[in-house]
């Protein structure tokens, strides 16, 4: 009996994050800085953003071709942002929930 409860309180615990991070990530987002950020920031400063490479490691993997910067290809700007945030949180806490299932997986 006890177990249950501490099952419903720990789901319910989960639930209440996931919608938070939901919930920033779609109304919150489209309000972040348009200035460039951490490493763009420091380049810029320091007069190395030209050493750039023309086709950086990150233009290869998968996702490139849906995701651009901090926003969804072919979407319309207003729209793109809130819904990269809301794909990349569920995505990410996806992982992290599976990731966690098969690493507490009990012994038969």
């Amino acid at each position: 009996m006890r177990h249950s409860s501490n099952h419903s309180n720990n789901r319910l615990f989960m639930l209440t994050g996931l919608s938070i991070a939901l919930i920033i990530a779609v109304f919150v987002s489209p309000f972040a800085s348009k200035n460039p950020d951490g490493l763009d920031r420091v380049a810029q400063d320091l007069a190395f953003e030209s050493k750039a490479s023309e086709d950086p490691l990150a233009h290869k993997l998968p996702f490139f071709s849906i995701f651009e910067e901090y926003a969804m290809r072919g979407v319309p700007e207003s729209v793109a942002t809130p819904l990269a945030g809301l794909v990349g949180t569920i995505v990410t806490f996806g992982l992290t929930y599976g990731l966690g299932k098969l690493s507490t997986r009990k012994a038969p």
